[in-house]
């Protein structure tokens, strides 16, 4: 495993990768995260393709941090719309994750997003934060926001993630 710029300024020094299955039945939900965050795991291959990377985690927030490019334009010049709700998705999902028990597992749900203002690759490193609303046995629900450099809203989501036993994922 080599060192991976996601973006300028912000590398994986654990390349790209996935979360052992037998960690995350050995781990809660924030430990994991916080072991990204420390560089103890590599980065999510998503977050190489999407230029954006997890930064913080505490109980029931994750904050992640992202650059749009020239890469993830729309024919009409503005970032897709896809990329400010798959940032959105992580930082929703992560906020549940962070609450989660050794042997838990999650999945979304469903998630609503709400693009507010266009984005460019003039906006710049944009800040992606979520917490969670309610957490219950078998489902959470979570809002983040997408906000610039500035502080300014760029988008905004809530999302239901169903929580599971971490056993059912080795089952795929």
């Amino acid at each position: 495993m080599s060192e991976v710029e996601l973006y300028p300024g912000r590398v994986s020094p654990l390349g790209l990768g996935t979360i052992p299955h037998a960690d995350i039945l050995k781990y809660t939900g924030l430990e994991l995260l916080q072991r990204i965050v420390d560089g103890k795991y590599p980065a999510p291959p998503i977050s190489f393709q999407l230029n954006f990377t997890l930064t913080e985690v505490s109980e029931g927030r994750a904050v992640f941090r992202g650059m749009p490019s020239e890469r993830h334009l729309n024919p009409l010049g503005s970032v897709h719309g896809g990329w400010a709700a798959t940032l959105l998705d992580s930082a929703l999902a992560c906020a549940v994750q962070t609450l989660l028990e050794k042997g838990e597992a999650y999945t979304t749900a469903e998630f609503k997003v709400n693009l507010t203002r266009p984005i460019t690759p003039k906006t710049g490193e944009v800040v992606c934060e979520g917490r969670v609303v309610h957490k219950g046995r078998t489902l959470a629900v979570s809002e983040a926001t997408l906000k610039d450099a500035g502080g300014k809203l760029l988008a905004f989501g809530t999302e239901t993630c169903s929580i599971f036993p971490a056993a059912n994922l080795a089952a795929r």
